[in-house]
């Protein structure tokens, strides 16, 4: 236990506090609350790059959604949390699969566990609630060995879910700590982790909430299962009650982005990756992360990193298709046309192309005759050419183009027209493309079969152009 707990002042109050917030994360139900967000806990993992047999603690685990992922995987792992109903939930998960996991209560402020125990910390937007944050992050070192990794995920101040903390807050007492959503600033998670930090980056992400239900159901869903929704709700009278839903339900709707009548939004949160190193280090003393790579501008880097993210929700989803699912045909034009397969090797196989456009844009060049026919006439030689690609051939073309196109040397002229058409566009498509085939494979959050949007994403790359019309693709690159 950290020596720091004992010597803070007005225990009495951090008990009492404490003990509010239990109750609050006690509240409703956060297991099912939960695996609506196990897609996006599971695209965190895969960056985090957890090994088999390393041992893992997740912090803040509540009913397990990271550390049953981990413990799939073939990682040691650990959970704890203060809300002892979720842990229990947890470990039924664990039993029914046959995962050996231990769920322990713990205080991320007081871990119970001893120094260097563990390969890899994480904390998906669980630790950042805790209300003393310089005791958090000296017990998330503490207990990582020297070389091991910390990984955090926390909500942002200005993105959705800031906003609808904010909503809420107008509407209850302040809770007398300091905001949570300063872990989701890059300066402060760095003055936080000031010792016994080798090195550390701090990238800003996006979660998705997605629902197969419209926004104001959205909201008596975190109503009925959040816990701090749940009891900020209890707090008010009917009249405060209904100005709150409405509040809510306006906020959802005006971020929604999802076609028909489900919901999905983006939920900013800074993803924060740091290396344990000795006591002694400080890293404000030593340089910073690929500190021997070619400087990359912010917009480059933010360009890398969705390339990244996007080929990796493409990678999950198709790996997790079926033979059928993998050959089934989707309707273009009204009639069967590519396989879902198909559509899957179009996209590996368009990230060396758009490169090159990148690099055209980025110089100023005017990129012309671009018609809708061409485009099509590509995509028939390509589904001629690889009617009967298998699934494992294509997943290693993703995974090659995809990781080749991220290190790009983009030129350091490339502008926000650029990176827009890539990062948002392209992530954009594959987060659609990902999220709404998940019926594909029994997931709870979908409802259409696996091919009936396959074709939204591959249609990305012909949305600039519009039905027989050349564009003139020319910025002007201040």
């Amino acid at each position: 236990m950290n020596r720091l707990a004992a010597a803070s002042p007005a225990l009495n109050e951090i008990d009492q506090l404490k003990t509010r917030l239990k109750v609050n994360w006690m509240a409703g139900d956060y297991d099912i609350f939960s695996r609506y967000l196990e897609p996006d806990a599971y695209l965190f993992f895969r960056r985090v790059g957890i090994q088999p047999e390393q041992r893992l603690l997740d912090v803040g685990c509540g009913a397990g959604q990271l550390a049953l992922i981990a413990a799939r995987a073939g990682a040691v792992v650990t959970g704890c949390d203060i809300a002892t109903n979720w842990l229990e939930r947890a470990r039924e998960r664990a039993a029914r699969e046959y995962l050996n996991v231990n769920f322990d209560e713990g205080d991320a402020e007081a871990l119970p566990y001893g120094d260097a125990q563990f390969d890899v910390v994480t904390s998906l937007v669980g630790a950042m609630f805790a209300p003393r944050p310089d005791l958090v992050a000296a017990e998330l070192t503490r207990v990582c060995r020297p070389g091991g990794k910390i990984a955090m995920a926390n909500w942002t101040a200005q993105g959705f879910v800031g906003q609808m903390f904010k909503t809420i807050s107008k509407y209850i007492a302040p809770s007398g700590m300091p905001s949570p959503l300063m872990w989701g600033d890059e300066t402060a998670v760095r003055n936080r982790f000031r010792r016994g930090i080798l090195d550390l980056r701090c990238t800003l992400r996006f979660y998705q909430f997605e629902y197969p239900f419209p926004p104001e159901l959205v909201v008596d869903f975190f109503r009925e299962n959040y816990g701090p929704m749940t009891r900020a709700f209890d707090a008010l009278g009917t009249d405060g009650q209904a100005q709150l839903k409405a509040e809510l339900v306006a906020l959802w709707a005006s971020h929604n982005r999802a076609t028909g009548r489900g919901t999905l939004v983006d939920a900013e949160y800074l993803e924060v990756i740091a290396h344990r190193g000795e006591d002694t280090v400080n890293i404000s003393d030593i340089a910073a992360v690929g500190r021997d790579r070619k400087p990359r501008s912010r917009r480059a880097s933010l360009l890398a990193d969705r390339i990244e993210e996007g080929a990796t929700r493409l990678a999950d989803f198709a790996g997790r298709l079926t033979r059928d699912q993998w050959g089934a045909r989707v309707v273009e034009s009204g009639s069967p046309g590519r396989s879902v397969g198909v559509i899957v090797h179009h996209v590996a196989s368009m990230y060396p192309i758009e490169v090159s456009l990148a690099r055209t844009i980025a110089s100023g060049t005017s990129v012309v005759d671009v018609t809708w026919d061409g485009v099509s006439k590509i995509n028939a030689q390509h589904a001629d050419q690889y009617s009967a690609v298998p699934k494992e051939v294509t997943l290693e073309l993703l995974k090659t183009n995809s990781e080749e196109a991220a290190a790009a040397d983009l030129p350091a002229i490339v502008q926000q027209p650029c990176v827009e058409m890539f990062a948002h566009g392209r992530a954009a498509k594959h987060d659609a493309f990902y999220g709404e085939q998940l019926a594909g494979r029994g997931d709870i959050r979908g409802k259409q079969p696996a091919q009936a949007r396959a074709l939204e994403h591959d249609r990305f790359l012909r949305e600039p152009f519009g039905p027989g019309r050349r564009t003139d693709l020319h910025f002007d690159l201040d």
